[in-house]
């Protein structure tokens, strides 16, 4: 079967082929039509296009995003695999410093391993996920902006906002797509619940409730790099505040929190039992609730009342079967693992991501969300420690 070529609108050619092999010299600027793909030269404005077929091109992998993973812990696993079975990119590139771990995962997914540098200058590397310890978000950001990569990073940008500022502006310089790993947007509960919210089931919102309490806490060695509870653990319930609340940001944070699990915590500067009172301008309020022991499992529930009925996304069981006998009634227990609990909104954030890049549609989680939320832990680790409601600069 001969080659067909014909230019497409943006001047990238594209062929046709049965069986057959493409040529030397522009095979690599050709586009396979039969997987209907177009891809762009310019990464910078974000005009990735592509309907991968997920079976019958041999040469479909080619044209696949390709990513390189900064960090192969619990999280990097999470987001490699859920790369490596998207049908729609692949990585090509798995950095950690422990090298046996990063060995251990490019052969679960396929790619090969290098340093962090030479993952981000590699010219066979579209996006950089960062999965690697708090404290060096910020400086992998702008290394990967200024080489011109796109990226999705893992909360928090930095445990500073003035930090998260000097990043952002780097990464608006450079042109580059940004976005943030707050997951529990692309959770399909919540993201329910926040459509019919918006969609005016329930009316105007009026009380937000956010419970989340993990089974134990990680290791002390995390905990003293992590920023404390507020920016670590509850930077998700923010975010998902503001995510809720709509264009209505908090005013005011009112924190209380202490050491009730572990005295090692303590010893380490941070609490594991924290509530948080927020306002907004219009009176509208925010309790957010956090606890690094649940005997039961991860807890994780939402409930919004509203001025005409109230929405609610309770914990996820492993079946709904219910037994009721004399004593009463029993329910099958929750998911231990923020993994496990979470699955299906990783999987969704990698597809978000791969439609940003894709299709230009707009980050659910942008490097504003990342700084708004950083906003409100630090006024929440300004108000435990004065003891005093704060105003959210």
């Amino acid at each position: 079967m001969k080659h067909q070529f014909r230019k497409s609108v943006n001047s990238e050619y594209m062929f046709h082929f049965g069986d057959c092999i493409p040529p030397e010299g522009e095979a690599k600027r050709q586009l396979c039509q039969c997987c209907a793909i177009t891809r762009s030269t310019s990464l910078k404005s974000i005009a990735f296009t592509a309907n991968v077929a997920r079976v019958g091109c041999a040469f479909r992998e080619d044209f696949m995003l390709r990513f390189g993973i900064l960090g192969a812990g619990r999280i990097g696993n999470v987001h490699a695999r859920a790369i490596a079975s998207s049908g729609r990119a692949r990585v090509g590139y798995i950095a950690d410093a422990m090298p046996d771990a990063a060995q251990k995962l490019a052969a679960v997914v396929g790619a090969k391993t290098g340093s962090v540098e030479e993952i981000i200058a590699a010219s066979d590397v579209d996006a950089i996920l960062i999965a690697t310890p708090t404290d060096t978000h910020a400086d992998l950001i702008e290394q990967a902006a200024r080489a011109g990569k796109a990226i999705l990073c893992e909360k928090p940008v930095s445990l500073s906002v003035e930090r998260i500022r000097a990043c952002l502006q780097v990464v608006e310089k450079a042109g580059v797509p940004l976005m943030i790993g707050f997951h529990r947007r692309y959770d399909p509960n919540f993201a329910a619940l926040e459509k019919r919210l918006r969609s005016g089931e329930i009316g105007e919102p009026e009380i937000i409730t956010i419970t989340c309490r993990d089974p134990s806490a990680p290791p002390v060695s995390y905990i003293e790099r992590s920023g404390g509870l507020y920016r670590d653990m509850m930077i998700h319930d923010f975010d998902m505040a503001r995510f809720l609340l709509g264009d209505e940001e908090p005013v005011t944070v009112h924190a209380l929190g202490g050491v009730l699990t572990d005295p090692e915590i303590g010893k380490a500067g941070d609490i594991d039992t924290a509530s948080v009172q927020m306002q907004t301008a219009s009176g509208r309020i925010v309790v957010i609730t956090n606890s690094r022991r649940a005997t039961y499992g991860h807890d994780q529930r939402i409930e919004v009342h509203g001025s005409k009925g109230l929405l609610r996304a309770a914990n996820i069981h492993d079946t709904t079967v219910e037994m009721a006998n004399q004593v009463g009634w029993t329910q099958d227990k929750i998911p231990f693992s923020f993994v496990e609990r979470y699955q299906a909104a990783y999987t969704a954030e990698i597809e978000k991501f791969l439609d940003f890049l894709e299709k230009g549609e707009a980050p659910r989680a942008s490097g504003h969300d990342g700084l708004m939320a950083q906003k409100l832990a630090e006024a929440a680790s300004e108000s435990l420690k004065t003891g005093q409601v704060v105003a959210v600069k």
